[in-house]
């Protein structure tokens, strides 16, 4: 028979695929002797059997009444007891952390009779009313999926008129019985009164929040698979309102928003843990907890340095103190931001709890995007409005929303502005530039999903009276409405009113070669953790730049050489009339004249590119697009000669231009006249780009240069095209004295030229993958279309957990480029294969391009410290047999 239920002494961290993370850590601490209430968890084994029948496994809840006798034993309280009842709190816990997003019910075991007894034990009748109301409110909105606004109205009626004390035990019963007449009337039976009913309903209730929808979408945007499944965590209540001498709290063993050492996190004075993230109250500093309750704090300051030593990792920890006597509620490696994941990983290093390519593995090519994003340029700024938190690092500038239907559905970037967030305002953090809140602080749950996302955030700003009926928001006299532009700051917490300017990040001034790697401990731990990701990476990284200033801003960057340099980007602007020639010419002789005009343009291009890049290798495509690209659009010349014969005139050039346009046009220009086929049909036009291409590599070796040009032809799709160009190129290159040798290649983007590549690479002296072609063709797909018309629905229903063009889809697309490689480096052994797609940039993708066993890949300029951040963690990942960069 299965098992599905582990005490926490059972398990332990290395367990989480089955025990949840939550779960896993409760029973790390366990073993670890530190104090945590005695509890249980029923795996994801169950999860996933009651999602995929509906009903709990057999046996299941037999095993949950056997473990939860051994907690009443260990208490000497028991569940239903009306003189000395025990109370379950009933937690979600997947294997990733997902703030928020799943159910909790806690206080599990109040009825009427056993809040007598928990009144009676506790001493404390206002105590237990209130933790019977938050059982009503809470069950009826996971269990049954009541609105809690009417529950809120009711309290908040209460909380202004009961004075500054707050509501007393009666006015509290008094609540409760409308809390129960709410409850019955929109459920349509009583509150159940059976404590045992009310925790399997409660079980069953974690389960089916799985697949909640703010749950699914957040696994969409962190990537996380749907069919892992929540655990559940059963575990015996502790209270932090019972008191001034009881409290709860959120800590941090560092700084999560910069990573400085440190005691960070919030606390509250006679509050339950659900008060801390939802940001309904705004906490202390922890720091504070030293002056309430030195006792306490020494404890947990102790227990955070085990934590922290023992996982070697920044430790999210929660915590209860109940009259004086402290618990451990959850502890996890905590999300930080992107700034603080490269200081922290430094620093371990320098403490000696981890290596160098652990600290690699701890930080991803995303982060470090993020980091090279514009902060603002406070120079003549305007004094702010308020200042909040700062919880989630960067610059955000946008118009004001206040509500996350308005910030997922505007045009432009928006500040999403709430009192505070909740798991239902996710579609519209995701959406948002930035979110800025007036409760809450750093452990709330705006700043806490904010961080993971990497948005902006500013929580906690209480001077802001938000009124989102009103659409709008008063600082004292000042009055912000719905659509006027604020800017936030989530290093600093400063709001501020209108577009404040940016300037670039330290990291991007750094990457651009304008800022001592030593600035600050941020710049100097990026430094440090991409010099090691150069030193042990074996992709090399080369970008794709088509001018003489890309070609150097990349090598700034440190781009090792040029995969992709697009010679039709060379053809527009005042070239064009020069394609109009060669398009319109007649006859041979006026196709010779067009082409020489070209020539030394393309030339002199070549040589720019080229000096920038000695010593480098530059891959020069041959022109790709159809010719009709570079002409007027059919529309526009249709309607100037209609304009020019309506009065009269001779359309002239307009004319045969149109009448070329039309004999061009092509129903599908993707998979038309392009690539090697237009240099197959044009004579003369690829030999006319490859002469440029010599003649510009001749005059610089004149010049003591060492030119490392490289000649690709695109779209091959059979290893004869790849011949009939060689045929005429190849006496091109041997025409131009004092040119180096030039290695002649081809893109891979086709699905036959992948099936056939051990053939083509008998032709060829290198590959490049065009993986956005290669994505287009072997899906069926126009990106131009698809992306606006069905992919939104494709990633709603989990058909896509990404689109295939922000990270290469591996099942499909994938083995399309092993098989090329295999084949390929089959007929010829010394093959160089590279990638020069937009997936060259992107982390996830890299990994797989290492894996495949790629030389190389090339993307964009700004992108090439990504990916050699990327390609340095895939070679430590594969050696360590780790991959998750979560």
């Amino acid at each position: 028979m299965s098992k599905y239920v582990y005490d926490f002494i059972e398990g332990d961290r290395g367990r989480a695929d089955l025990l949840g993370g939550k779960g896993a850590n409760l029973s790390e601490m366990t073993r670890l002797g530190l104090p945590v209430p005695p509890g249980f968890t029923i795996s994801t084994d169950a999860c996933r059997e009651y999602l995929k029948t509906g009903a709990p496994p057999d046996g299941l809840f037999t095993e949950v009444n056997a473990h939860l006798r051994d907690v009443e034993a260990r208490l000497d309280r028991r569940l239903g007891d009306p003189h000395n009842p025990l109370l379950l709190a009933v937690r979600s816990g997947g294997r990733y952390s997902m703030p928020g997003m799943m159910e909790t019910v806690l206080d599990i075991g109040l009825n009427d009779t056993t809040v007598g007894g928990l009144a009676a034990h506790s001493g404390d009748a206002r105590f237990a009313w209130d933790s019977y109301r938050r059982l009503i409110q809470m069950f009826g909105r996971t269990v049954h999926g009541l609105p809690a606004e009417e529950f809120e109205r009711e309290l908040e009626a209460l909380r202004a008129t009961a004075g500054p004390a707050g509501p007393n035990a009666e006015q509290l019963r008094d609540l409760v019985q409308t809390y129960k007449k709410i409850f019955a009337a929109q459920v349509g039976h009583e509150f159940p009164q059976a404590p045992h009913e009310q925790l399997y309903l409660a079980i069953r209730s974690v389960f089916e929040s799985w697949n909640s929808e703010r749950a699914r979408l957040y696994r969409r945007q962190e990537h996380i698979p749907d069919d892992l499944g929540t655990a559940v965590n059963v575990m015996a209540m502790v209270f932090g309102n019972l008191g001034p001498d009881s409290g709860t709290g959120v800590a941090f063993t560092r700084d999560p928003a910069t990573g400085t050492p440190g005691i960070y996190g919030d606390y509250l004075t006679d509050a339950q843990g659900e008060d801390v993230v939802a940001g309904i109250r705004n906490t202390v500093g922890l720091p504070e907890l030293a002056h309430i309750d030195p006792v306490s704090y020494r404890r947990l300051v102790e227990i955070m340095a085990t934590l922290e030593r023992h996982y070697r990792d920044l430790c999210d920890i929660e915590f209860t103190i109940e009259r004086g006597r402290l618990w451990m509620l959850q502890t996890r490696v905590g999300k930080r931001t992107a700034a603080a994941a490269f200081v922290i990983a430094a620093q371990l290093v320098d403490e000696g709890l981890i290596t160098l390519d652990e600290a690699l593995h701890r930080v991803t090519g995303a982060q470090l995007a993020q980091l090279m994003f514009p902060a603002f340029d406070l120079a003549g700024a305007p004094e702010p409005l308020a200042v909040g938190l700062g919880a989630s690092p960067g610059a955000a500038v946008g118009r004001v929303v206040f509500d996350s239907a308005a910030a997922a559905t505007a045009d432009g970037p928006v500040i999403l502005v709430r009192r505070e967030t909740n798991p239902d305002d996710l579609p519209g953090m995701i959406a948002a530039a930035g979110v800025l809140t007036s409760r809450g602080g750093k452990t709330s749950h705006a700043a806490v999903v904010a961080r993971g996302m990497g948005r902006t955030c500013v929580c906690g700003a209480d001077a802001l009276r938000i009124d989102p009926e009103r659409g709008e928001f008063t600082v004292g006299d000042r009055v912000v409405r719905a659509s006027e532009v604020i800017s936030i700051d989530g290093t600093t917490g400063r709001v501020y009113p209108g577009e404040v300017p940016v300037q670039p990040s330290p990291v991007a001034r750094y990457l651009a070669g304008d800022l001592s790697p030593q600035a600050d401990p941020l710049v100097a731990a990026v430094h440090r953790l991409l010099g090691h990701a150069d030193a042990v990476r074996r992709l090399g990284v080369r970008a794709n730049a088509d001018t003489g200033a890309d070609a150097r801003r990349a090598r700034r960057f440190g781009a090792t050489g040029i995969g992709l340099c697009r010679t039709e980007h060379m053809f527009l602007g005042e070239r064009r009339e020069l394609v109009e020639r060669l398009i319109l010419a007649d006859g041979p002789d006026e196709v010779t004249d067009a082409l020489d005009a070209l020539l030394p343009l393309q030339r002199a291009d070549f040589v720019e590119i080229l000096t920038a890049m000695d010593g480098l290798p530059v891959t020069i495509r041959l022109i790709d697009p159809p010719l009709h690209e570079f002409l007027p659009p059919l529309h526009e010349l249709t309607a100037r000669v209609a304009r020019a014969e309506a009065r009269g005139e001779d359309p002239g050039r307009d004319g045969r231009l149109l009448t070329a346009v039309r004999r061009m046009h092509e129903s599908n220009p993707m998979l038309g006249l392009r690539g090697v086929r237009l240099g197959l049909v044009i004579p003369g036009l690829f030999a006319m780009q490859v002469r440029a291409v010599a003649e510009a590599a001749a005059q610089r070796v004149h010049d003591g240069g060492d030119p490392q040009p490289e000649i690709m032809v695109p779209l091959v799709g059979d290893v004869r095209e790849l011949r009939a160009v060689r045929a005429e190129i190849e006496p091109v290159l041997a025409g131009v004295p004092d040119a180096p040798t030039i290695p002649i290649g081809t893109m891979i983007e086709v699905p036959r030229a992948a099936l056939t590549a051990g053939e083509i690479a008998e032709a060829a002296h290198f590959f490049s993958f065009g993986t956005n072609d290669l994505t287009q063709t072997a899906w069926a797909f126009s990106r131009d279309d698809v992306e606006v018309s069905f992919f939104s629905a494709y990633l709603e229903r989990g058909i896509f957990g990404v689109s295939p063009f922000e990270s290469i889809d591996a099942v499909g697309v994938g083995r399309l480029v092993r098989s090329a490689v295999a084949e390929g480096r089959a007929a010829r052994p010394d093959l160089t294969i590279g990638v020069c797609g937009e997936h060259g940039g992107d982390p996830d993708s890299i990994s797989f391009f290492a894996d495949a066993g790629l030389d190389y890949v090339s993307c964009s300029p700004y992108r090439v410290p990504i990916a050699r951040l990327a390609a340095g963690r895939a070679t430590v990942d594969a050696t360590t047999g780790t991959s998750d960069s979560r």
